[in-house]
Formats: C-alpha cells, sequence, structure tokens
C-alpha cells in the first residue's frame, strides 16, 4: 500500500513537532532533518536533500520566529533567513516533482489598521506592523509564492501550493527566552521567575490593553492537516488564485491584561502584576477572522485555560 512521503521542515520546532506528534498516528513515512543534517537557508543543500528523498508532500512550519523585542533588535536576520528558508524549499519542492506542499504563515502579514475581524482579502491593504515588518513581508513573500506556481503551474503540472495564517500560536515546544519569546511563553516565564524567588511584584511590557487571539498548537496542526488534505474543489471555493490563504484561530480573543492573570493564577504567583507603559504595546488588536475553515466543521479544540496549563507543565520540564 503506498504510504506518501512526508517532509516536515521545522520538525523541532513548536508547529512541527506538533505535526510529527499528529502524523505519526496516520499511515505515512515522515521525513526530517535537524540543521546540522540540513541547512534550509543553503540552496544546493535543500535541492540535493528533494532529489535524494523523493518526497511526496512537503509541511513547511520552519521559520525565524520572536517576538517584539527579537523582531525589532533582529530585523536582518528575520527577513534574510525567512526568504531563504521559504524560497529553497518551494522552489526545490517544484524542481523535484512535489504536488503538495502547505505553507504556514502568521498573522502578523495584514496590516496595522484593518477591520477586525481580519479577512483573508485584508492582505496587502495597508502599512504593516512596523515592529515586525521584515518578518510580516517574508512570510507574505511566501504566500505569493506558493500561489504564483498554482497560477504558472497548477493545470499543467498538477502544483496545489496552500496557505494556512494561524493566529498566535502556544504550547509545548515553544520558546521561553527571557526576551526572544512571544507572549504567553514569556509571561510564563517572567512570572514563574518572579515566583520561585518571592518576588512581591513583576512588570511586564506595554500597557497591558492591546488584545489578541491564541491557538493552541495542536489544534494549529490538526488545522494543518485538514487543509492539507481538503479536496481541491473544496479548497478552491474557499479560495481565488491571488488570495489562496486560509485564515485559522480561536475566534477569541482577550487583553494581554487578562492573560496576564490567568497566567498569573496557573503559576500560583501571589505578587502583584504592574505594566511599564513606556515599552511597545505593538498593534492594538488582532482577531482573524477564521469563518472560512470554520464553516467546513474545523474546529479549536483547547481552552485557553487548559492550554496554558499544558503550556506550563511543558516549561517545567526545561527547568
Amino acid at each position: 500500500m503506498f504510504k506518501p512521503r512526508i517532509f516536515i521542515a521545522g520538525h523541532k520546532g513548536m508547529v512541527g513537532s506538533a505535526l510529527v506528534r499528529l502524523l505519526k498516528s496516520k499511515d505515512v513515512e515522515l521525513i526530517i532533518r535537524d540543521r546540522k543534517e540540513l541547512d534550509l537557508t543553503n540552496q544546493k543543500s535543500v535541492q540535493n536533500f528533494f532529489k535524494k528523498e523523493k518526497i511526496d508532500q512537503v509541511y513547511l512550519s520552519a521559520a525565524k520566529v520572536g517576538g517584539i523585542f527579537a523582531n525589532n533588535t533582529y530585523p536582518a536576520e528575520f527577513i534574510y533567513e525567512n526568504l531563504m528558508i521559504q524560497s529553497n524549499v518551494i522552489h526545490s519542492s517544484f524542481l523535484n516533482g512535489v504536488k503538495k506542499l502547505l505553507f504556514l504563515g502568521s498573522s502578523c502579514i495584514y496590516p496595522k489598521k484593518t477591520k477586525q475581524p481580519i479577512k483573508e482579502e485584508s492582505l496587502l491593504t495597508g502599512k504593516l506592523e512596523s515592529t515586525n515588518e521584515p518578518y510580516a513581508i517574508a512570510k507574505i513573500a511566501g504566500i505569493k509564492m506558493c500561489e504564483s506556481y498554482n497560477r504558472q503551474y497548477g493545470k499543467s503540472l498538477g502544483i496545489d501550493y496552500r496557505s494556512i495564517m494561524p493566529t498566535n500560536l502556544y504550547g509545548p515546544g515553544d520558546n521561553y527566552h527571557p526576551k526572544n519569546s512571544h507572549v504567553i511563553p514569556g509571561l510564563i516565564q517572567k512570572i514563574h521567575n518572579a515566583k520561585i524567588k518571592n518576588l512581591p511584584s513583576v512588570t511586564l511590557w506595554g500597557t497591558g490593553k492591546p488584545k489578541r487571539e491564541f491557538l493552541f498548537v495542536d489544534d494549529m496542526a490538526r488545522a494543518s492537516i485538514y487543509l492539507m488534505n481538503m479536496n481541491k474543489k473544496t479548497y478552491r471555493k474557499l479560495t481565488s488564485p491571488m488570495c489562496s490563504h486560509l485564515n485559522v484561530g480561536s475566534s477569541k480573543d482577550l487583553s494581554i491584561k487578562q492573560l496576564a492573570k490567568i497566567i498569573k493564577e496557573i503559576v500560583n504567583f501571589k505578587g502583584q502584576i504592574y505594566f511599564d507603559e513606556r515599552k511597545l504595546d505593538g498593534i492594538s488588536r488582532k482577531l482573524l477572522d477564521s469563518e472560512r475553515i470554520y464553516s467546513l466543521g474545523f474546529k479549536s479544540q483547547t481552552s485557553l485555560k487548559d492550554g496554558i496549563i499544558k503550556t506550563y507543565n511543558d516549561f517545567i520540564k526545561t527547568l
């Protein structure tokens, strides 16, 4: 019986490792390589890898990622590494006969000022948030690269490269670096450390007023597999040749202040939480319209509280 050979680019990352967990139960053959074995920014290495491995499907979850501090501090690395990874993997997939590829993007692709909840058509209708513009531009390029290969080679060669745009993700395998992490792992790390040190308070960045939507990483992995295997006719009904990506989120958002309170309770920190309003806030609200993928029956299954408990337990294991 035919088993598709599936390459998960970025299998050690948060999303990639969730994809591995879910796909292991499927009748597939998983192909994985770590950075020492395969440098995705090296064009020749990637081309040789694809030529040798005869891959059928690709989940492109590899990326350089980080929060506001990391994006603001390392803009050159964020745009260069992400553009190189995407270009090498997508083009090598094409050159070596891979018909199905799923590109994993980010909700930061959307303009800073756009109608909420954000529909897929909002892409390229306004200016980006300056703090993560290099990363966002790289992700936009990835979407447009997939669309361009579909438009040029979809009919003649059967190329079917799709893109999924998640909201803010969190879960086991996240990056808990004190400065370079995203909001949930960053808050977990900071509040936990304050608890361990018996500090009377902890001060967080910004005003605490911006609202964010979050999706547990296993739900994202489920959505990715769902979209990869969606009937082509159904996928085409939900998208268009030059707006081919689909949003996926939880359809609920909350303020950073509310989020910090939930994490404080889960971590069991007894001190006070303050906010340093001199620090960057980022965009004021970012809620995705996920109606299209939800209309097909897909739903996120993990509540925010349950997801944060699982993430905190994972964090404890890293200590």
